[in-house]
């Protein structure tokens, strides 16, 4: 009573089922404990001349309800905008008068909104001792603001609360909620507020001043409700319990008939009590665990109805079904599985796994299913390498033989190749000795004498020979330099490039590789081309066959044959003269089309004097691979639809790479031999001459005799 003389005015809200009791208070001063309070008001370019006079006259008629004193409320007052500015300090008046007169001489800053400034000052400056901050004494902070922060607030306000002081944010109009939040104290329903206008900052004066003095009107007075009285700032309103509504009077309450209004849930039954309810179900169902609902009796329960799979409970009693694949039978109680494979309903290529209503497909040994999951594909084994053979894969769905070459038979393994003996296997009528090749012989004769020209029999006198089998698989006489194109476009997978390399060891086993004899070279090719290794780096068939690597892109062939032309077959990268008239020969080995052109290039090198070879695999074009062959093309070109067939045109490609002397029309019984001339051998390489010229028979004639027995057998070549 010493606090507030009360005055009720009953104003009636739009529910009809509440009343608010606002009370007003008489001219008396709040009596809450002492206080420090400093306003810190927004007097930036975007308030207005009378919004800010709105402001004022908010401030003035907060003071007028504290109790102003030097032992009672303090308070300051700090404007900011882009820069701080202190009014007047809490120890600088100690009426309610001269603090009037100061904030209505207030001149507004009209600059930026710089609040994060502002809240460090107050921190600092304003509740500090010097400026009249009590200790123990509570510090308030009351921002009033219109506008978004121009600088960070969230650290500085968190920095300020945890040094006491307690922040009440009031936004207005265009200010940032998201702001406001995060300078006010929690809870933020205390603390926050926002309004549409300077005109409603009254609003939060009242609860301002409600807050600051504590007043509970439901404790303090007479409210008169019948069930529950709630407070609010300045007022009070009554509520009723649960099941109950407020009577047009505000504070009696009535029982509310949750079942008439429809308020119920249940499905069936509603039984009203007071505020209350409780369902029940109609004859023949009973009302399930959530008390709402309801089921009928379940007869399948009973244990009597002799279903295979399901029971379904109905009005008069129950009926069978079958689970999802099943059928029922005539019986109408059996059920018995659908088998989509026995009925052919399926379109699985090999074997048809049933499952009910259901099938998967499955492949016979040795296949390997599709990703259609239907149709099955061979399982090659030898394609992917996953053999052991020696020499040649013969390849069956899921299976693998070896076999061997021409000139070797297969061990007992069944894995590895020996070669034959062709010596001790046919009459080969040598008079002295017979030495086995690969797939052929040749006679030798003793220190002294010379094999004579029907390459069996010896003599003291005739023409030293160095005999070469042409039907053999190697030329270690060859004296060429040979550069491979291989294609190592992504379409070659890494395991057909193992069978591209295994390709070209085959084709270098067969070679005399060595500095002054065949020199090869190797460039690989895809949407970009890289030399391996030119002519000149290796001296050495094993260095060749372990310089090679995978690239995986594109196929521009053309490109890998202006590269060859320009590159490969220069003195710079180890060609010899043309002048020495060494054979120069490019092997082109390609999967798919070429991505560029081709007809430029392929015609260039083979007027450049160059044989070209073309070998096709898989999708290479037909056309494209004629185009680079030289002629006569049917010796130059070669295809097959398989990586696992490259080892036949390794075979076949060795006795067209390997040159031919021109006496090779020379043939004694079954085995094709011809002369070579070994006179003109030195320390260095090997002139290649005709040897089947007159002035060329006459020199060796004439060396052969000088220099008879100076050659060993050493000498011979095969």
């Amino acid at each position: 009573a010493d606090m507030l003389c009360f005055i009720y005015k009953i104003y009636k809200t739009t529910d009809s089922n509440s009343f608010t009791f606002i009370v007003q208070g008489s001219d008396q001063k709040c009596k809450s404990g002492p206080v420090d309070l400093v306003f810190l008001i927004d007097s930036s370019r975007s308030v207005r001349p009378h919004e800010f006079e709105t402001m004022r006259k908010f401030m003035i008629d907060i003071l007028n309800t504290l109790d102003i004193g030097p032992n009672a409320t303090r308070v300051g007052v700090v404007q900011y905008s882009s820069q701080v500015r202190s009014e007047f300090s809490l120890k600088t008046h100690s009426t309610l008068d001269t603090m009037v007169k100061s904030i209505n001489q207030i001149i507004p800053l009209a600059q930026g909104t710089m609040t994060g400034l502002a809240i460090r000052y107050v921190m600092n400056v304003a509740f500090s001792a010097e400026e009249g901050d009590r200790p123990k004494i509570p510090n308030v902070a009351v921002i009033v603001t219109d506008g978004r922060p121009q600088d960070r607030v969230a650290e500085v306000a968190a920095e300020a609360r945890e040094k006491g002081i307690e922040i009440y944010a009031v936004g207005v109009a265009r200010a940032d909620m998201t702001s406001l939040r995060a300078m006010a104290s929690l809870p933020f329903e205390d603390h926050v507020f926002l309004v549409e206008s300077f005109d409603l900052i009254h609003q939060f004066g009242l609860q301002f001043q409600d807050k600051l003095c504590g007043v509970d009107l439901c404790s303090e007075s007479d409210h008169g409700c019948e069930h529950i009285c709630e407070s609010s700032p300045g007022s009070f309103h009554c509520l009723c319990l649960p099941g109950y509504t407020l009577n047009a009077d505000g504070k009696t309450c009535a029982a509310i008939d949750l079942c008439s209004e429809g308020k119920h849930h249940c499905e069936q039954i509603c039984i009203s009590s007071p505020g209350s309810f409780s369902c029940d179900c109609n004859k023949g169902y009973k009302l399930n665990d959530d008390k709402k609902t309801c089921s009928m009796i379940d007869y399948c329960s009973f244990g009597n109805h002799s279903c295979d799979h399901r029971c379904v409970s109905v009005l008069s009693g129950f009926h069978c079904r079958c689970n999802e694949g099943y059928r029922l039978l005539a019986d109408g109680k059996t059920c018995r599985a659908i088998d989509l494979c026995a009925e052919g309903k399926h379109d699985c290529e090999q074997i048809c796994v049933s499952a009910p209503d259901a099938f998967t497909c499955d492949c016979n040994k040795g296949y390997t299913l599709n990703e259609d999951e239907k149709t099955c594909t061979p399982i090659d084994l030898c394609a992917d390498g996953k053999h052991d053979c020696e020499q040649i894969c013969i390849s069956a769905p899921g299976v693998f033989t070896c076999d061997c070459n021409k000139g070797f038979k297969l061990n007992k393994d069944n894995r590895t190749c020996t070669n034959v003996d062709m010596c001790s296997t046919v009459e080969h009528g040598c008079e002295h000795q017979c030495v086995s090749t690969p797939g052929s012989y040749y006679c030798i004769c003793p220190d002294g004498n010379l094999l004579q020209e029907d390459g069996k029999s010896c003599g003291r006198t005739g023409v030293r020979i160095h005999v070469q089998p042409l039907c053999a698989p190697a030329c270690r006489s060859a004296n060429i330099d040979l550069v491979l194109l291989i294609d190592g476009s992504k379409s070659v997978r890494p395991q057909n490039f193992e069978l591209v390399k295994k390709f070209v060891n085959q084709v270098v086993d067969s070679l005399d590789v060595s500095a002054h004899g065949t020199r090869v070279g190797l460039v690989q090719y895809s949407s970009r081309v890289r030399t391996e290794f030119p002519l000149n780096m290796y001296h050495s068939a094993d260095e060749i066959k372990a310089a090679v690597a995978y690239m995986e892109k594109g196929t521009m062939t053309g490109l890998a044959l202006k590269h060859m032309l320009e590159n490969s077959f220069s003195e710079a990268e180890g060609a010899r003269p043309l002048g020495r008239n060494i054979p120069r020969i490019g092997l082109v080995f390609t999967d798919g089309r070429s991505q560029d052109d081709i007809t430029e290039y392929a015609k260039r090198a083979k007027e450049a004097g160059i044989t070209m070879y073309a070998v096709g695999v898989g999708k290479a074009v037909e056309d494209e691979l004629r185009e680079i062959a030289s002629e006569p093309v049917e010796k130059h070109f070669y295809y097959t639809t398989d990586f696992s067939a490259i080892n036949t045109i390794a075979e076949n490609l060795k006795l067209n790479v390997c040159p031919v002397s021109p006496c090779v029309n020379r043939c004694q019984s079954k085995f094709c031999f011809c002369a070579r001339l070994s006179a003109e051998e030195s320390q260095g390489e090997i002139e290649v001459k005709d040897p089947c010229a007159c002035e060329n028979l006459v020199e060796f004639q004439q060396a052969t005799m000088s220099s008879l027995e100076q050659f060993t057998q050493k000498h011979i070549l095969f």
